[in-house]
């Protein structure tokens, strides 16, 4: 078995080992390894922030690579506009587990407004909603529309939002 140095720890390891059984660093005998996934990042920054983070995979240590970004698109991602499986939007996350003001997820997590199966917020759309106006299959809300419970103000909030987006994209 032919042994080398770990290019993370420097201790002995197989030149086919996936992982120092050291360290954990992967592929710990290929001394140029800088990680699996993609990662880009925009030149221009802002309060020292890249404008855009696209980040995936792990880094050479093995760590989860995170895109922090004005805009972040990840695996996970944490900006002030949010694509990933797990993140933060600051203001907007869309995604599968997304905490934000707005959230559009599987879990929404959403201080003003979330859409996604289960979805949080001051209102809140989706197959289960904890929120003060919620349309749902099932839900808690102060005033709720839900095909148990049929609020007359959840309904007018909700149409009026409608007519309200319709307005607005015109």
């Amino acid at each position: 078995m032919s042994l080398m140095n770990c290019r993370a720890c420097g201790r002995e390891v197989s030149l086919e080992a996936q992982w120092c059984p050291h360290c954990g660093a992967p592929r710990p005998a290929v001394q140029d390894y800088t990680g699996t996934g993609f990662e880009w990042k925009s030149s221009r920054t802002i309060l020292g922030l890249p404008l855009v983070h696209v980040a995936f995979g792990r880094d050479a240590r093995g760590k989860i690579k995170v895109a922090k970004g004005i805009v972040a698109i990840g695996q996970f991602a944490i900006g002030l506009i949010t694509v990933a499986q797990f993140g933060i939007g600051l203001l907007f996350g869309f995604g599968q587990f997304i905490l934000g003001m707005f959230a559009v997820a599987q879990f929404a997590l959403a201080a003003i407004f979330g859409v996604g199966q289960v979805a949080t917020g001051y209102a809140a759309i989706g197959q289960v909603v904890f929120a003060y106006y919620g349309l749902a299959q099932i839900g808690m809300a102060h005033y709720l529309w839900s095909p148990g419970v049929k609020d007359n103000e959840a309904a007018r909030f909700f149409v009026d939002l409608y007519d309200f987006g319709r307005w607005l994209f015109k």
